[in-house]
């Protein structure tokens, strides 16, 4: 229903996230992990990986903001060195270990922007996002640049001139 716009990139979201009421976080967190490195790991782009690091090591603070869960989003990027309390991604409240079906956030599209402005981050210097549910945050940002885009998100950059980039085209590390 999501793909033929019968249901809209907040509910879906949000669904994703509280589906897993009653489950314990620690075996949501578990199965994140292993998720992670099966399926996700083996795509991620070395050139992207050097340029956090490299960013990080020259004293940049870097943010992860994502409409996925929070778990997932946690476990992709503790090989990019971004600690949790650097994550702004979808999550639901946590009671004893069992997660609940009440929403806390969910940044996807505006909320992308607003989950930002709420930590003080109104101006970022950069920001990275591949769809067009990036794009308020990327508008807030100095240096907005689109990776991999979306054809809707490509094409916004390429009215506002914005640089796009293509890791798969840059280097192998």
């Amino acid at each position: 229903m999501y793909h033929r716009g019968q249901v809209d990139e907040i509910t879906i979201c949000g669904e994703m996230t509280s589906i897993y009421r009653g489950l314990s976080e620690k075996a949501i967190r578990a199965s994140a992990a292993r998720y992670f490195a099966d399926h996700v790991r083996p795509r991620l782009y070395p050139v992207m990986v050097a340029l956090v690091h490299e960013l990080q090591d020259a004293g940049v603070e870097v943010w992860a903001v994502s409409s996925t869960n929070n778990w997932m989003i946690e476990e992709g990027v503790r090989e990019l060195r971004i600690p949790a309390n650097r994550v702004l991604a979808a999550s639901v409240a946590v009671e004893d270990d069992l997660v609940t079906g009440t929403i806390l956030d969910i940044p996807s599209d505006e909320g992308k922007a607003a989950a930002l402005r709420r930590v003080g981050l109104t101006h970022p210097d950069a920001v990275f996002g591949n769809s067009v549910h990036d794009f308020h945050m990327l508008q807030m940002a100095r240096m907005p640049f689109p990776v991999n885009p979306s054809p809707a998100l490509a094409a916004k950059a390429a009215e506002l001139d914005w640089p796009v980039f293509f890791p798969h085209e840059a280097e192998v590390l």
